[in-house]
């Protein structure tokens, strides 16, 4: 992305959100984020987009092989998840006190 603009999210790390396309789509299951790339427009859920990394042997792992990570998914599949509502929800901001607060569209609730 350019560095004129700086993309602005409605997802933050510690989240919990749920994946609405790919392969490991469940609009049911909440999951967690990991980590939030903004420049890429990416992040890293728990427990989706497995991959199978091919590492060879270090001082860390001394037989090397093949492991099992989480990669990262375009931030444009997940949404956040309203715990009162129990399902997935679009954000709207606005400001309390001079903050910027994150509030659910569904249940009206602000996001910590």
């Amino acid at each position: 992305m350019s560095n004129r603009f700086k993309p602005k999210f409605n997802i933050k790390k510690g989240d919990n959100v749920v994946v609405i396309a790919g392969n490991d789509k469940d609009p049911k299951k909440p999951r967690k984020v990991l980590e939030v790339f903004p420049d890429e427009a990416r992040v890293l859920v728990e427990g989706v987009n497995i991959v199978s990394k091919h590492t060879k042997p270090s001082a860390k792992n001394t037989k090397g092989g093949i492991v099992k990570i989480e990669a990262s998914i375009h931030i444009s599949n997940v949404q956040l998840w309203d715990a009162k509502e129990g399902e997935a929800t679009k954000i709207k901001r606005s400001r309390e006190n001079g903050k910027l607060v994150r509030i659910s569209k569904k249940s009206g609730e602000i996001i910590k």
